[in-house]
């Protein structure tokens, strides 16, 4: 074999000089360091909102996961949490009884009332819980029928009548008994 070569010569490449030589290996690390460190902070901000968002802010997410109901139990026997007749009257009854509408006797008006009373305090309280004429059934709704019945008596009274307040419910019997 022969020892000849036909490049003789020094060897060429693309790094001719020491300073491109130190150039190209901090570079060669440089690079890939800044490409994986822009990579981590993509991923980083991936999950944040975009800048002027308040998209996964606090009281946003607060407002999207409010409830939109809620339910109140009543004790029936609880005096306090029970509406007095005149409360029932102003939160229920005084949208037509108040005015005269559709043909309910106006509050306070002694000759409407007057035939109504004569029927007697149960007549007035079944018209009033399940209903009559324009006036729909009131009981099973805001009110229990004792709440109702008060109101019957407030306005039957202040049309002329002289019934006694209902008696209050008996107190539930414990679920522990």
């Amino acid at each position: 074999m022969s020892d000849s070569h036909a490049h003789d010569g020094p060897h060429e490449g693309p790094i001719k000089t020491p300073k491109q030589l130190v150039l190209a290996v901090v570079f060669s690390f440089i690079v890939p360091i800044f490409l994986i460190v822009l990579l981590v902070k993509y991923v980083a901000t991936d999950n944040r909102p975009a800048a002027g968002s308040d998209g996964l802010g606090e009281e946003a997410v607060a407002r999207r996961i409010q409830p939109i109901g809620s339910i109140q139990v009543k004790d029936a026997s609880d005096a306090s949490a029970l509406k007095t007749g005149e409360q029932v009257f102003t939160a229920q009854c005084s949208a037509c009884h108040a005015s005269g509408a559709a043909g309910a006797p106006k509050f306070g008006d002694t000759a409407a009332w007057a035939p109504r009373i004569a029927t007697g305090y149960e007549a007035l309280l079944t018209s009033a819980l399940k209903g009559k004429g324009a006036m729909g059934a009131q009981g099973g709704g805001d009110f229990s029928d004792y709440e109702i019945g008060r109101a019957v008596v407030y306005m039957a009274n202040k049309g002329g009548a002289n019934f006694a307040e209902p008696k209050a419910p008996a107190p539930a019997a414990s679920a522990a008994n």
